[in-house]
Order: C-alpha cells, then structure tokens, then sequence
C-alpha cells in the first residue's frame, strides 16, 4: 500500500520530487518504492525518457486501480480503528407504520448521527411492548387504542377498511376478512362487524404481512389498514359501502426516561417532528 500510494501521488504531482514532499519521504525512497512496484508486475508504469515523468499506457491503466485500492484500504481502516463510535439505538416500529415516515426520520437521524448504529425492528406492537418491558428496545412505536404508562401519543388515525383497486371483495357476505394472527386492530374489527351485523369468516389467517397484501390485492378478502398507509396496490372500500366505521388509533411512543442517552431523545425528537408532519 505505501508504494501504490507513492505512484498515485507521483503520478497526480506529475513528478518524484513533488510527490516526495508530499509524502514526507526522501526521492531516492519514493523512486526506489514505484521501481519494486514495477518489478513486482513486470510493467513499467512511468516514462522517465524526457525530463518530466509522464505515466505509460500500462501506468494510466494501473492508476485507476491503484485508486480504488487505496480507497477500499483507507475505508476499512477509518471504519476498523474509528474511536468516535457513538453506540447503539433498537428502535422498534410496528410494520404497517414505517412508511412513509420512518425512512425519513432515520435519513435525518443517520446524517445528524453517521456514528450511531440504529437497529430497526419491525415486529407487531404486543410483541414490541414485551421486548420494551424486558429493556430489549431502547424506542419503540406502537398502534393501540389508548396510551400506556409512561407513552405519549404523536398522532391519532383512523382506520380504514381496505381492498384491492376497483374490487369487490367488500360486497360478498360473509365478507372475507384476512389478518395477521398478531393484529392488534382484529379482535376490534369483528366486534364492529358483529354490532354491525355483518357476517364475516376469515379468509387468510398468516404470520405473514406480505400475504395478508398479496391476498387482498387478488381481490379475494378485504383487511384494515390506518388512514393513508394503505400500498399503492390496495385501496380504502368505498365509504357507504355498508361497513361499519371502525375505531381510532393511536400511535405512540415510548422509550426515554432517568438515564436515558442524549441520542435516545434526539431520535425521540425526529419522530415527533416526522409524524406531526403527517
């Protein structure tokens, strides 16, 4: 690495002597480093037949990869031998509430921060609270209908019956439902159904979010989402479709306290900022 560095220099101050100055060295070193270089690819990288050094064909080649291995090498040591790591944030949010504003939030938080690792887990909100009460989380979000002790709500949705764009789900009876067997909005969402006197069966019954989605978006159940997170390929059922309202959420934030990092409250901070902008 040192004599890739002193051709790099060499060829960038267009001369030995320069490039001497520049790394501190004697010429004689610098001429000796590039001639072992030259010897170990069996090239020679400079044209020393006029006056002033100039880089051969092989050399101007060889530059561009001298570069990049340099800078992988300096990467790696800034990233290795870094003192000024700041520490670590787990940050946990609800999956149908990191967009759109979470990224944002970790964007601002990241340029703000760039030494701070902040480690996102997107799990349902039961589980999340029971990592917080166990001090696996430093912050975490939440979608419930009221607030806890020690949370603080940073806005409140509705939620929204939700199918797939121009379907028809909506108007089959029993209405084909599909949920998370962990969603928080389900048991809420029957009883609402029930009152309503609607009948209903659940259509899909997965662990998994991607699936609950897929299924709605064929157009073979609906599900609940809260008021605009809803995916590009889902739709809000149209209002007056014979659904009952359903109840309004809260999300909430919880995390800070005696002791809590200086990070921890800035990161707490952003996300007000980011959900206020809803």
């Amino acid at each position: 690495m040192t004599a890739l560095r002193s051709f790099v220099v060499v060829a960038e101050a267009g001369g030995v002597t320069k490039a001497a100055g520049f790394l501190h060295l004697t010429q004689s070193a610098v001429s000796m480093q590039i001639k072992r270089l030259e010897e170990s690819l069996g090239i020679s990288l400079l044209d020393r037949s006029a006056r002033s050094v100039s880089l051969t064909s092989a050399g101007e080649q060889f530059l561009s990869y001298a570069r990049r291995m340099l800078d992988l090498n300096d990467e790696a040591f800034r990233r290795l031998m870094d003192h000024d790591y700041e520490g670590e944030i787990v940050f946990g949010v609800p999956h149908d509430i990191v967009y759109p504003t979470i990224p944002q939030v970790l964007q601002r938080f990241n340029a703000e921060y760039p030494r701070v690792k902040v480690q996102l887990l997107a799990l349902y909100t039961n589980k999340l609270k029971e990592m917080f009460a166990r001090g696996e989380c430093d912050v975490i979000l939440t979608t419930e209908t009221r607030v806890g002790p020690g949370g603080e709500t940073l806005v409140t949705m509705p939620l929204r019956w939700v199918g797939a764009p121009g379907g028809v789900a909506w108007r089959q009876r029993p209405l084909r439902l599909a949920y998370c067997r962990h969603c928080v909005f389900r048991h809420g969402d029957v009883e609402k159904l029930d009152a309503a006197g609607v009948q209903w069966e659940i259509a899909v019954d997965s662990d998994s979010d991607r699936t609950i989605e897929a299924t709605v978006s064929a157009d073979l159940a609906v599900t609940t989402m809260l008021e605009g997170t809803e995916p590009p390929h889902l739709e809000r059922v149209p209002s007056g479709a014979g659904l009952p309202d359903l109840d309004v959420q809260k999300i909430n934030l919880y995390g800070g306290g005696a002791g809590t990092s200086d990070l921890v409250e800035h990161l707490k901070a952003m996300l007000r900022d980011g959900f206020r902008a809803i």
